[in-house]
């Protein structure tokens, strides 16, 4: 599970972000400030920082956690639309967001920086397979022979990872790994599933570990 350090001091938005990241799979650290900082910079996976913070403000926050962990991605979230603001969040973070924003767009960005990262845990057991996330190798344990992916199918099974035990819609699929709106009656998120599951399934006539939700899209269960 991808683990988030979220800063926010606004009540209402910190909770409305912590509830819609949490429900679309993410598990999420919210702070009203950057007091406590230190303590989770080096167990999470990407940091969303707010700019206008009490205190250290979200810009002076950024550059700490940049000098303490340099791997350590973060989006910053701010009102403010003027270009110098944007231009001096963006010599330290990753991605910048003006608000106000649509929650898909916020977790569009953060897969983009999670892909960017390649921020996961190390290895994951998931039915007859070994997956070792950081760097994507796959194992069938059956045989012990390593799994080739292409390149779409690895950031597809790479998603789904990132989302276990989620129902995701086609939208959310091709939107997420294409990075484009999905296009009512496209094959080509069908097709990749289809070839996949030839790869990492036993049986691909009876899929597993890709289950097909019916009227609504698929799901990857541990």
């Amino acid at each position: 599970m991808i683990r988030i350090l979220y800063i926010e001091d606004e009540k209402e938005i910190g909770q409305w972000v912590s509830k819609e990241l949490t429900e679309r799979g993410y598990e999420v650290t919210w702070l009203e400030s950057g007091e406590d900082l230190e303590q989770h910079i080096a167990s999470k996976d990407i940091a969303i920082l707010d700019v206008m913070l009490p205190g250290l403000d979200g810009f002076s926050i950024g550059k700490r956690i940049k000098r303490e962990n340099k791997d350590l991605p973060i989006l910053m979230l701010s009102a403010r639309t003027a270009i110098e603001d944007k231009i001096e969040g963006l010599h330290f973070a990753d991605d910048y967001v003006t608000k106000p924003f649509h929650p898909d767009e916020l977790v569009a960005r953060l897969e983009v920086l999670l892909r960017r990262y390649q921020k996961n845990d190390d290895v994951l057991a998931l039915k007859h397979l070994k997956i070792y996330t950081k760097d994507m190798r796959i194992i069938n344990t059956l045989d012990e022979e390593e799994i080739l992916l292409t390149g779409k199918q690895f950031y597809l099974l790479q998603y789904f990872i990132r989302h276990l035990n989620q129902i995701l819609t086609k939208e959310q699929l091709y939107e997420g790994v294409w990075g484009e709106s999905y296009i009512e009656g496209d094959k080509t998120l069908m097709v990749h599933i289809r070839y996949l599951r030839e790869k990492i399934e036993v049986n691909p006539a009876k899929p597993l570990i890709i289950e097909t939700i019916r009227g609504i899209g698929y799901r990857v269960k541990l």
